[in-house]
């Protein structure tokens, strides 16, 4: 089944605009949400395959995977791969009316699994929603609707143990009165359209400088020139060592000194982590959704690229992919952006027109991300299956949560 459908994402936030989870689904070639019994098993079994392994356990860490399910699969033997504690099933509450689907919902929830209810009646269910699912999905009908209605309705499923999870919210202002009322949204492409700031505009001290360093570094400056520059900022300095410390990076000895730091890292992978801080110096309207997003995009995006540009080119298309939201994270016009730091010719045209040697990279791995029906067309012109994609897909999601930590 996943070899002709391509993986989707949609970003679950909670108040605070943290991702704490991802609704996965098989989208086909015509944009339609795949959802038969045979499809959402296998979307079970090929996400498992990916994210699970025996060494490292669940690669996503804390995040929570929505699934769709129907009565049918909610036996699948493939349910048992994935860690019940991050595996939710979300189901129409209408289905819960068969009392053998019910019984089956229960036998999940008392393994562990998690149960999201869809188009529930609330005034119908009360005081038995808790016995009937996790989660409930709130037809969200926007700030200037009925609150005070919806209010009451929240405050009496805040005492019990359901958590609350709102659709559709399309704008800042409805994620704000669901975030007031305690509860998580989905958020379709919410998360990509710039949130009105009030901050200052423009680069902090802390980003001039690594600005400055990616520039030097793109001019081979020497070691020396580097280190001087790092000993300016105490807290860039530390994070360095920290980095070049940590189990991921695995120098074998403590590393203490700057020069010996910079000497082991080399200088595309120093460039590669140096986009990475500038993304995290952000202060102006500072979004970690944005910034997760960024990180999976560079990441997927340079994974697409690998097999037909070899590892080493495909770091410059993990620059573009960070760097094509660097200006929803900094506040400023990409133009200034640009104005800001030296790029090579490759990734500026993939990210003002999504051309060049790097563009179509780009441009499929934002497609991953909107449940595009672009995502089908674009795979085609890179030669790139659909499997290929998604393993890359999942792929990139589970490095996020490893640079995260």
């Amino acid at each position: 089944m996943h070899q002709t459908t391509f993986l989707v994402r949609e970003p679950l936030l909670d108040p605070k605009q943290r991702v704490v989870g991802y609704e996965l689904a098989w989208q086909q070639a015509n944009t339609d949400v795949v959802s038969t019994r045979e499809s959402l098993e296998s979307l079970i079994g090929f996400v498992a395959g990916q994210v699970v392994n025996e060494d490292d356990g669940w690669l996503l860490r804390d995040k929570i995977l929505f699934l769709e399910a129907v009565p049918a699969m909610l036996s699948a033997d493939a349910l048992y791969a994935l860690p019940p504690e991050h595996t939710v099933l979300s189901i129409k509450a209408a289905e819960l009316a068969n009392p053998d689907t019910m019984s089956a919902v229960q036998g999940l929830r008392a393994g562990g699994v998690g149960i999201l209810l869809r188009d529930a009646d609330l005034t119908r269910i009360g005081s038995r929603l808790p016995t009937m699912a996790s989660y409930v999905e709130m037809r969200f009908s926007g700030a200037g609707a009925d609150v005070g209605a919806q209010a009451r309705t929240y405050a009496a499923l805040k005492q019990s143990t359901v958590g609350m999870i709102a659709r559709p919210v399309g704008n800042w202002a409805d994620f704000d009165a669901c975030a007031a009322l305690g509860l998580n949204a989905f958020v379709g492409k919410l998360h990509l359209t710039p949130r009105p700031s009030t901050d200052s505009k423009g680069l902090n001290p802390a980003q001039t400088i690594i600005m400055q360093l990616m520039q030097m570094v793109r001019q081979n400056a020497d070691i020396v020139q580097l280190e001087a520059v790092l000993k300016r900022d105490a807290t860039l300095s530390y994070k360095l060592l920290r980095f070049i410390n940590s189990a991921g990076f695995g120098a074998g000895r403590e590393v203490q000194s700057l020069r010996q730091a910079l000497t082991l890292l080399g200088y595309t992978p120093l460039y590669r982590w140096l986009t990475l801080l500038l993304a995290t110096a952000s202060t102006s309207g500072y979004s970690p959704v944005l910034l997760e997003t960024a990180v999976v995009r560079g990441r997927l995006a340079e994974l697409l690229g690998q097999a037909a540009m070899g590892k080493s080119e495909a770091e410059n298309i993990f620059v573009a992919g960070m760097f094509s939201l660097l200006d929803r994270l900094l506040g400023i016009p990409m133009q200034e952006v640009l104005a800001n730091i030296q790029l090579s010719d490759d990734v500026v045209a993939a990210l003002l027109t999504r051309s060049g040697k790097y563009g179509p990279y780009l441009a499929l791995a934002e497609a991953c991300e909107l449940s595009s029906e672009l995502v089908a067309s674009q795979a085609a012109t890179l030669k790139l299956s659909p499997l290929e994609v998604n393993k890359a897909h999942l792929s990139a999601l589970a490095w996020a949560q490893n640079v995260a930590a």
